[in-house]
């Protein structure tokens, strides 16, 4: 069991803040590369507030203090990003609705929670839709997925560049789950699992035989602590940076979905820019997400290895046993894709497919 510790961190321009953190070693992480570019023209000064949901330790948090970083970089410190981690400010829900009204600048949710804006962002919840990342980030930098972005217009959310959360693993405390039936549990209860508030992963843990409770994130820790729900499904690096081995004995590399990460920005904070320091966020933005993807890629499988080494018992699936689950998870297509539009999912299996050619 790790030991949990307190840490008080000052951000500039923000309040003095203690955070729970965690004794952790970390892979060997790229470092941010170098900020290229001249500094831009002066348009007056921005102190942007921005709020997510991982910890200090996650690629979320240092990909968004790079973008930080080269805000301020290049405009000899007009800019600043005040980053609030731990979902201090709320659940990806609440700090979207705060863009919308103002009151908070950045946050970087998963796609999941945007879906009731961009409805066509539930594609990327469908289950094994995107086999491996190689072909994710090629969705993710495709035609298809700009035209999602470019949706938000008039949302009161400006969606800047997808980044990735990544594949979605089961964990639990009640038992090793290798097969459905498993999850279901046959002579014993369904495993309660919590899941994002999100249709198609309540439809994909019913599939399952599962009994699926939607709950913010930011309750989940105490939730699994108390009881409240036998297990949840994140990704590995999220698993290990918010301690959920601590509450949670066995682990499942199920890779069931693949869920990108989108930077978030304020209408009314973008429409405050300049052009010139909007053509500038919008860059770091990509320059950061592209950051964000290759930490994530390396911290996945370490993540992985350092649950197993505190404690927890992870089950890896073979083919025979990933199609069962694929097998599942079917009546989900069978309901959502001709919501979500199957000329859209074609056209990303078609990516997929090129991807790996």
């Amino acid at each position: 069991m790790t030991t949990i510790w307190r840490n008080t961190l000052t951000f500039v321009g923000a309040t003095t803040l203690t955070l729970g953190m965690a004794h952790a070693q970390s892979p060997e992480l790229s470092d941010p590369p170098e900020i290229q570019g001249e500094v831009v023209g002066d348009h007056g000064s921005h102190t942007l507030r921005m709020g997510i949901g991982l910890a200090e330790s996650s690629p979320q948090f240092l990909s968004s203090k790079y973008f930080g970083e080269i805000l301020e970089q290049r405009t000899d410190g007009r800019i600043k990003v005040n980053v609030f981690p731990n979902s201090q400010l709320g659940d990806d829900v609440q700090m979207l609705e705060m863009l919308q009204t103002g009151t908070l600048d950045m946050t970087y949710p998963s796609s999941s929670a945007t879906t009731g804006y961009v409805e066509e962002l539930a594609a990327f919840d469908l289950p094994f839709l995107l086999p491996s990342r190689e072909a994710a980030v090629a969705v993710m930098q495709s035609d298809v997925a700009q035209g999602m972005l470019d949706a938000f217009e008039g949302t009161g959310l400006k969606a800047l560049a997808f980044s990735e959360n990544g594949y979605r693993q089961l964990s639990n405390s009640a038992r090793p789950v290798a097969s459905p039936d498993d999850v279901a549990g046959l002579d014993v209860r369904g495993l309660s699992v919590r899941t994002m508030e999100n249709p198609v992963h309540l439809a994909i843990w019913e599939a399952l035989g599962a009994n699926p409770t939607p709950m913010a994130f930011g309750e989940l820790f105490s939730a699994m602590e108390q009881g409240v729900v036998d297990g949840q499904e994140n990704p590995w690096s999220t698993i290990l940076t918010s301690n959920f081995n601590e509450v949670q004995d066995y682990g499942t590399e199920t890779r069931h979905v693949y869920t990108p990460f989108i930077m978030m920005l304020s209408e009314r904070t973008w429409d405050r820019m300049a052009p010139e320091y909007q053509a500038l966020v919008q860059e770091a933005a990509r320059q950061s997400a592209e950051y964000e993807i290759q930490l994530s890629a390396e911290y996945d499988d370490w993540s992985r290895d350092q649950l197993a080494e505190r404690g927890m018992d992870i089950t890896r699936l073979d083919e025979e046993q990933l199609a069962a689950f694929q097998d599942a998870v079917q009546p989900v297509y069978e309901e959502w894709a001709p919501r979500i539009g199957e000329d859209l999912i074609a056209e990303i299996q078609k990516i997929v497919e090129e991807s790996s050619n």
